[in-house]
């Protein structure tokens, strides 16, 4: 009769524990990156009061008869399943789509973590709200980040400068018309078509350039039609020996010179027109069509920069984790990109507090890669992942266990009421 007893409180004791685990749920209902936990319940040890017999001699077996002696918990386990985006518009707010943690420092530990609200504290360092430098690496001078190297802290370089860089590389679009202007039979005699552009010279000083369109082919309705481009500085004549490139459409179409694949005008000399600028110009053409209609043609992209400092603490993410950095030029060059971690058995992290998790014997080494990389998630800029608690799930899991507290309590009060029969006995 005392099994009894004892099995309605080894019932109490888990139930109690289950109440505990959903009530922690739902407190932490608006914890960003918070995983729901449930409790799996097992019995314990029964006790043996007939063993099995085997059949013999023509007769059946027996089974073996067992009293159970309660029931405890199995085990605690964390739901790691993707929780719902809340978009927060912050640079510094990072969302993991899919899987992988964000890894942080403690000290010397490292944790992990699926809660992104980030920013940059005032050594430009990339923290977490509690203060841990979030891992990952720092670009070069370059931009350039090497993920083979071991994740430390993310630097933000404020004051960093970007050298001035002298434009050399131009690239044209657009229509160069076809048709010839009213009364007039002699291409060549049809003023050129100038298109203005800005370049940088060495010293990142702006200065406005031009090149012009002039047609040197006589017989308009030639396949081939062969142009002259003269690079000057816009407004000026040029200097004594004309800075010139050829260009040659075939069918409306630019030919391209081999080895080159396609159509490419490359200017020499360039420093007769301003000795700070780039003495070799290429200018990409392989975009310009000759066909009717009106003459539309532009620069559209040219490499080149004035002096810049990246002053401020603007920055984007891409959804690789890259932390892009803006320039006071206009420039943006990548300063560093967030590292994610994966284990073979999540399960096995062990919870610290701050909704983070550290690696156990049972959780397995980290696993540490870019994002998007070897079955990492994306990381989404300017949201966070919110809670993954199902509250309809857990107000019936708190009728579950309070229902299974009392049905517990009745066996402890019911086996009292039977032992106070026996007591009554003597009587």
């Amino acid at each position: 009769m005392l099994r009894s007893l004892y099995s309605g409180i080894s019932g109490l004791h888990a139930h109690q524990q289950m109440m505990d685990v959903t009530g922690n749920n739902i407190a932490n209902v608006n914890t960003v990156g918070y995983k729901a936990s449930s409790v799996q319940f097992q019995d314990t040890l029964s006790q043996m009061t007939a063993a099995a017999g085997a059949p013999q001699n023509g007769g059946a077996g027996t089974n073996p008869g067992q009293v159970g002696l309660g029931v405890r918990n199995a085990g605690i386990t964390a739901n790691f399943s993707q929780g719902s985006a809340q978009t927060t518009g912050k640079a510094g707010d990072m969302m993991i789509q899919g899987d992988g943690f964000f890894m942080t420092r403690r000290g010397n530990e490292e944790l992990y973590s699926r809660a992104g609200s980030f920013f940059f504290d005032a050594n430009g360092t990339l923290a977490t709200a509690t203060g841990e430098p979030v891992q990952g690496w720092t670009a070069d001078e370059n931009g350039v980040v090497n993920p083979a190297a071991k994740p430390g802290d993310i630097k933000m370089p404020l004051g960093k400068s970007i050298s001035p860089v002298a434009t050399s590389t131009v690239e044209v679009k657009g229509n160069l018309t076809n048709d010839m202007p009213e009364g007039v039979t002699d291409p060549t005699t049809i003023p050129a078509i100038e298109i203005p552009y800005k370049a940088f010279d060495k010293t990142g000083n702006p200065i406005s350039l031009s090149m012009k369109f002039k047609r040197d082919t006589a017989d308009p309705t030639a396949a081939t039609q062969n142009w002259t481009v003269t690079l000057t500085k816009s407004g000026d004549a040029g200097p004594a020996t004309p800075v010139t490139a050829t260009i040659q459409f075939q069918d409306g179409k630019p030919v391209a010179t081999p080895p080159a694949t396609k159509a490419m005008l490359n200017f020499t000399g360039a420093t007769a027109i301003d000795p700070n600028i780039s003495d070799t110009f290429a200018v990409d053409g392989g975009d310009l069509t000759m066909y009717h209609g009106l003459t539309e043609a532009r620069v559209s992209d040219s490499n080149g920069n004035a002096a810049g400092t990246l002053a401020s603490l603007s920055y984007t993410v891409s959804d690789t984790g890259q932390i892009i950095g803006a320039f006071s030029n206009g420039q943006k060059k990548v300063l560093g990109q967030v590292a994610l971690a994966t284990f073979k058995n999540v399960n096995g992290l062990e919870k610290t507090g701050d909704s983070q998790w550290r690696a156990t014997v049972n959780s397995g080494l980290a696993q540490v890669g870019q994002p998007t990389s070897a079955g990492l998630g994306q990381v989404i800029s300017g949201a966070l992942e919110m809670s993954n608690v199902d509250l309809a799930q857990e107000f019936t899991n708190l009728v579950v266990a309070q229902r299974g507290f009392q049905a517990n309590s009745r066996i402890i009060t019911t086996s009292d009421e039977m032992l106070q029969e026996l007591v009554s006995m003597k009587r």
